[in-house]
């Protein structure tokens, strides 16, 4: 079974990327044979529990989502992580949907497609989680990427004034 991992819901006038709409649509024609599914924030809490419920059950062989799939989701028929435009996601969050497959006994992937003008920061997130596994590593390379924010504020990231030391 494959996750299929999309930044966005559907088509943004802002950005272009693929989204998972579109992304649902065209795998769907791309293989006839095979039940896809459609998972993001949007939809019903009642209509989420199905799909996924289809999906734990081996009867949907793909399931094409956004980031909902995060965290809390064990299914150990999926061998295959394909995540569109993962040079645009944070560290952690790729962390995550990679421990999404390899629950199972079979050997699993984790795909990782990228446009082909990457950042420096987007070059190192891609070869970061290429290169480990240890989550604490990869939380080392987010903050330096990122920065700290403030401990008693409210910037998530963003470089911190120490005088005497530096967090990282």
């Amino acid at each position: 079974q494959v996750y299929w991992v999309c930044l966005l819901i559907e088509e943004s006038e802002a950005l272009d990327l693929t989204n998972a709409t579109q992304t649902h649509a065209d795998l769907s024609e791309a293989l006839p044979g095979v039940m896809v599914g459609l998972l993001h924030s949007r939809m019903p809490v009642a209509e989420k529990k199905a799909v996924m419920e289809l999906f734990t059950a081996g009867v949907m062989g793909v399931l094409v989502s956004t980031t909902v799939i995060e965290v809390g989701v064990d299914v150990p028929n999926a061998s295959l992580m394909v995540i569109e435009h993962a040079e645009r996601f944070g560290l952690s969050q790729l962390h995550q949907l990679r421990g999404r497959v390899g629950r199972g006994a079979e050997q699993s992937y984790c795909v990782l497609m990228t446009s082909e003008k990457l950042s420096d920061d987007g070059l190192t997130r891609i070869e970061t989680m290429v290169r480990t596994n240890d989550g604490f590593e990869i939380a080392d390379v987010d903050l330096q990427l990122r920065g700290p924010g403030d401990l008693m504020g409210t910037r998530q990231s963003g470089v911190m004034e120490y005088k005497l030391a530096s967090l990282v």
